[in-house]
């Protein structure tokens, strides 16, 4: 539902926490296992700040330069930082250090080139594949019957570690038309622990934003990540 303009972004951050809540229910899940990414894309941030005093803790951006000044300013906020946005080769060694969780790592060769940055830098970044679920050709991201050759060769590298499978459904009308994607999501997810590849963990999801989120928490989203229904429609 779109936000109404009396709302505050407080108001708005508890709305959305409650309907993590009623869905992790409706699912027989704990909401313990399921975080909200608040995407602060365009956002100022003194809004951003009024997000974290209401009880926002993980911030997602998918623009590198305006992020990194974000992170620079409320470098003292008790929140975490992910990259959500299509990440360049060439801007690889940018993002190194700034985030605690990278949603969009689309090819082995990207995989290769965070390795390479991370390691000369002394560490190590925990990363998400992505995953075309639809074959979309205007979508990056791995197409599924190539993830399960690709993630092997990504899980090896020693200083990233694949967490989980990040997807974006394609555009609809309605909420339930995601669900097929979000649960396809979720049985590649299923099929790559059964392999149990070194160094490649399924404890994560990242699937649904705010028009569908409630739909990806019922079929195991553990990250949802919500723009617009906390800080209202955005300039794109």
């Amino acid at each position: 539902m779109e936000p109404s303009l009396k709302d505050t972004v407080a108001d708005r951050v508890q709305q959305v926490l409650s309907n993590i809540r009623r869905a992790a229910d409706r699912a027989g899940r704990s909401v313990q296992h399921i975080r909200l990414v608040a995407v602060t894309k365009t956002v100022t941030v003194d809004r951003i700040q009024q997000g974290i005093d209401a009880g926002l803790s993980i911030l997602g951006e998918s623009r590198l330069q305006e992020a990194a000044s974000k992170i620079d300013v409320l470098k003292q906020a008790p929140v975490r930082w992910h990259f959500i946005g299509h990440l360049q080769r060439r801007k690889v060694r940018s993002v190194i250090g700034l985030f605690d969780l990278i949603h969009s790592v689309d090819s082995i060769a990207l995989g290769l080139d965070l390795n390479r940055c991370t390691g000369a830098l002394g560490r190590l970044q925990d990363i998400l594949l992505e995953v075309n679920v639809a074959n979309e050709s205007t979508k990056g991201g791995f197409r599924i019957e190539d993830i399960i050759d690709a993630a092997p060769v990504i899980g090896m590298l020693p200083h990233i570690r694949i967490k989980g499978l990040m997807a974006i459904p394609p555009p609809w009308t309605h909420a339930e038309q995601s669900r097929p994607y979000f649960r396809r999501l979720k049985e590649l997810g299923l099929r790559l622990r059964d392999l149990n590849l070194p160094g490649v963990e399924m404890d994560e999801l990242s699937m649904g934003m705010s028009q569908d989120y409630e739909v990806a928490i019922e079929e195991g989203a553990t990250l949802v990540r919500v723009g617009t229904a906390i800080f209202g429609a955005r300039d794109v």
